[in-house]
């Protein structure tokens, strides 16, 4: 490569060489950069540079005609710079060649002590006045530091650069924060043309900022913070630095033998120095990008303290998340693990509870010691919450190595507040039965208990009823709690209902007038009786048929008798189970239907159609 960069500059230091013999002075020296060699004069160069002065003068220093430098900022093109300067060649400064030649000064000691307007004090007063003064020409100074190192620290660049950037950025000398904080960019009193060119700018700034190396980059964000940079806008330099930096990471595990173990290394330092610069504000990042760091952290195996904080971010913000946020891939994808990391999901549940417990609505007092006021409580999204961990339960169920523990510990953790409805559970249990049929029987009552009976919808008894995966007991309870639904005293409109989630059973009717002019005062109330018959109907052809199924299976919570203490299905002395059954079906339709031939019901059999609500399946 030096010997490339020697050919690039050689017909420029050709070029120099033939402006040095044309002033009719033999060359006294020849230095050596990298590979490159200078025939040169001792004189201007040793009035200028201290370092080659000392290498020339002293005890034995006229008879030195060779010398090298090594460890030059800037290589050959830096020197070349250089030895026109100390020759009086014009040449200009700009922001791409002050950091080299800044660098290259320090290096040769080029300062006032040697003589004075020496590239020690140009290059400083350039810095100053130009380089520094504008947010584009300290991006580009720093950048171009950034090549030089360790030289360039040893100058204190890079630390004025970092602070140049930082003072104009928070000082409110341009659009950038604005700009990135706001779709769009730009502020009120700019034209549209000149808005258009900050955000142009702007957009080049956080480009160059971005491609930063990683130290560079946290102490840039450090310093802006100091200064009250923070918020949204820090946030959107973050993210867009994690996705240049992270965005060739394969986190299904496809290139884990392509990566080499240093590469992995310089990518697992930049992920936790990412995850310490994160605002501490909720609502700075999305929760997709933090689920996206989280699987990169799962992936290149980082610290455990940089794991548990971005779940920890997750967590506050769990009401702002979908499914596929929490469809964190396993770290160790073998035979026998669960595809996704239920555990970490699991943490991240547990970190929002304990954070929604800590907003619950505390008493408040005044100086006096009296009760003075409940605290409002803050907006809640538990429900929500709620239903995207069951949603979660019915993406996981069907892991053929998710075991019955995981299951039931993640779905016992839902909260009651946020289970209004339990058909979503009820959904995610069938998935789990229907991808595990060798369960026996004690383990599928194990996995039905994270149920709640009493809050399935209409639909989903009448689905449960009919469910043969389901174990015997919570059929059985199933049809209890619709039995005690159904034969609940009916409640006026504007009553709450006495069961949390389904539909009401009452039948919604809007009385019209008769054709005599006069109303039916009866005709609500008779309505409501009749599709409460109908309901229990229903609910005796449910019970018939688990009967049938199981003869010996009651009818109660526990197994005894429903609290009216009579049996399920009485019979008529000295008629037969099937067609005492069938007599008091007959008596029912006919109350229901008063067009009903009732001695089309009684002897015989009769197909009759299933109701259509019975008719819903989800599986």
């Amino acid at each position: 490569m030096m010997q490339a960069e020697a050919r690039l500059f050689s017909p420029a230091m050709k070029r120099t060489g033939d402006w040095i013999l044309s002033q009719e002075l033999p060359s006294d020296i020849t230095i050596k950069v990298d590979d490159a060699a200078f025939n040169l004069h001792k004189l201007p160069l040793a009035s200028r540079c201290g370092y080659i002065k000392k290498q020339v003068t002293g005890v034995g220093g006229s008879k030195v005609t060779h010398l090298e430098i090594t460890g030059m900022p800037g290589g050959t093109k830096a020197f070349e710079l250089v030895i026109k300067f100390c020759y009086g060649v014009n040449f200009e400064i700009a922001v791409d060649n002050v950091a080299m030649l800044r660098c290259a000064a320090e290096h040769l000691e080029m300062t006032e002590e040697c003589k004075p307007r020496n590239l020690v004090g140009r290059t400083e007063a350039y810095l100053e006045e130009v380089a520094l003064a504008s947010l584009e020409g300290a991006v580009t100074v720093l950048r171009k530091a950034e090549e030089l190192l360790p030289a360039s620290e040893k100058a204190r660049l890079i630390g004025r650069c970092i602070d140049a950037v930082a003072s104009i950025v928070c000082g409110g000398h341009s659009q950038f924060s604005m700009s990135l904080g706001t779709p769009g960019g730009g502020g009120g009193g700019y034209n549209g043309v000149s808005a258009a060119m900050s955000r142009e700018v702007d957009d080049w700034c956080a480009d160059e900022l971005t491609a930063l190396r990683i130290d560079t980059f946290q102490r840039v964000m450090i310093a802006m913070k100091a200064r009250g940079f923070k918020g949204i806008a820090m946030g959107t330099l973050i993210m867009l630095y994690a996705q240049k930096s992270l965005r060739r990471l394969d986190m299904q595990g496809r290139d884990g033998k392509k990566m080499g173990a240093r590469q992995e290394h310089e990518k697992r330092v930049v992920l936790e120095t990412i995850v310490s610069l994160l605002p501490r504000e909720n609502n700075t990042m999305s929760v997709s990008f933090l689920s996206m760091l989280l699987r990169a952290a799962i992936h290149l195996d980082t610290t455990l303290a940089c794991r548990l904080d971005l779940e920890k971010r997750m967590a506050a913000q769990l009401g702002q998340a979908v499914i596929d946020d929490l469809l964190i891939p396993s770290s160790s994808p073998d035979a026998g693990t669960t595809a996704y990391d239920i555990d970490a999901v699991q943490r991240i549940l547990t970190g929002y509870l304990d954070q929604e417990s800590e907003t619950a609505p505390r008493l408040d007092y005044n100086t006096d010691d009296d009760f003075s006021s409940a605290a409002s409580p803050p907006h809640s999204d538990v429900a929500q919450v709620g239903r995207l961990m069951e949603s979660y339960l019915a993406e996981i169920a069907s892991d053929e190595n998710l075991s019955i523990d995981k299951f039931t510990a993640l779905a016992e953790l839902i909260p009651e507040r946020a289970r209004f409805n339990e058909d979503g559970m009820y959904r995610a249990i069938d998935i789990y039965l229907k991808a595990h049929p060798n369960l026996i029987e004690s383990e599928r009552k194990k996995v039905c208990r994270a149920m709640d009976c009493q809050k399935l919808s209409r639909e989903a008894c009448a689905h449960a009823a009919q469910n043969d995966r389901l174990p015997m007991q919570t059929v059985v309870q199933v049809l209890y709690h619709e039995q005690r639904r159904l034969r609940a005293p009916s409640q006026p409109p504007s009553a709450a209902p006495s069961y949390a989630g389904g539909e009401s059973p009452a039948l919604s009717y809007r009385p019209t007038p008769s054709f005599t002019g006069r109303h039916r005062p009866s005709v609500p109330d008779e309505v409501s009786r009749l599709q409460r018959e109908n309901d229990e109907l229903r609910m005796e052809l449910l019970r018939m048929k688990m009967r049938l199924r199981d003869p010996s299976a009651s009818f109660g919570p526990g197994g005894g008798l429903p609290p009216s203490g009579r049996p399920p299905l009485p019979k008529k002395p000295g008629a037969g189970g099937s067609s005492g059954f069938m007599n008091s079906m007959s008596k029912k339709l006919g109350r229901l239907n008063p067009f009903l031939r009732s001695d089309l019901l009684g002897g015989g059999r009769v197909r009759t159609k299933p109701p259509k609500d019975r008719r819903h399946s989800i599986s």
